[in-house]
């Protein structure tokens, strides 16, 4: 991963060459609604201060529990005892992220939802709110952190949830089969370049032309940087929009000319 130093650079880049955020000059039907409609959405939804209150008290919970870590840093850590707060304070989406994606969720309307990622729920829940009717599911590798995250959604009396703990390697190919299509994926469970490519290639293959994924930390390392690069330019990948900390990603068959967008957020 970049260091802090190295991120700042990248993110300073970002800023001053990014478009405004407001929608100005943005030659994109697509991506001029999302600004206005969903990027500039103020409003504070009911939802959000309910699941602010778990993220807090997941900041405040200092018990330790056992962890595999399936991700970036399971090549030097197997297992671990961690504190929640610790977890928390580095794995959960930030606030303002985590409440963009509920506006997609509550704006597109999509039916099925895929999170790769679970942590302890937080984007789950903000993923589940914004659209009731939507079924999520959320993959989560390790066992301790799934169990507490369906304690979150017990407490938010989320319904529509389906959590699946387990080795994405194991667990996702399953799922995926058992799937016709979906229409918001969120790829959050591991931050190294070829699963995420992988990841991406499998949700690619259940997903339409209405269909939306989401990357998070594009910019997180050289090798998520590369897998960002690789994204872009897949044939099917007809629009992309370059939040810094997220990438979204759109296969619509309406787009004849790739674009990419770096937006201000």
């Amino acid at each position: 991963m970049y260091s802090a130093f190295q991120l700042a650079k990248k993110y300073l880049h970002y800023y001053f060459h990014a478009s405004n955020g407001k929608g100005h000059g943005v030659h994109s039907p697509f991506v001029f609604d999302f600004i206005q409609h969903v990027l500039n959405d103020k409003k504070e939804y009911g939802c959000y201060g309910t699941i602010e209150l778990q993220r807090k008290q997941l900041l405040r919970t200092k018990e330790l529990i056992e962890v595999e870590d399936l991700g970036a840093g399971s090549a030097l850590i197997k297992t671990t005892k961690r504190a929640v707060n610790k977890i928390a304070a580095s794995s959960l989406k930030q606030r303002k992220y985590a409440q963009l994606l509920y506006r997609i969720a509550q704006y597109y309307k999509p039916k099925t939802i895929v999170e790769l990622g679970t942590s302890f729920g937080i984007s789950t829940s903000y993923l589940a709110s914004g659209n009731p009717n939507a079924v999520v599911y959320t993959l989560e590798g390790a066992a301790s952190i799934a169990s507490i995250a369906r304690e979150q959604f017990e407490r938010l009396q989320l319904k529509n949830i389906h959590l699946l703990q387990g080795d994405f390697d194991k667990t996702l190919p399953g799922f995926l089969s058992s799937v016709q299509q979906t229409d918001l994926a969120f790829i959050d469970g591991n931050h190294r370049k070829e699963p995420t490519l992988a990841y991406f290639e499998q949700l690619l293959k259940l997903s339409s032309s209405s269909s939306m994924i989401i990357l998070d930390d594009i910019h997180w390392s050289a090798g998520m940087e590369e897998a960002w690069e690789q994204v872009k330019q897949h044939p099917k990948v007809t629009l992309t929009i370059d939040l810094f900390f997220i990438g979204i990603v759109c296969m619509s068959s309406d787009i004849k000319v790739k674009q990419h967008f770096s937006v201000r957020f």
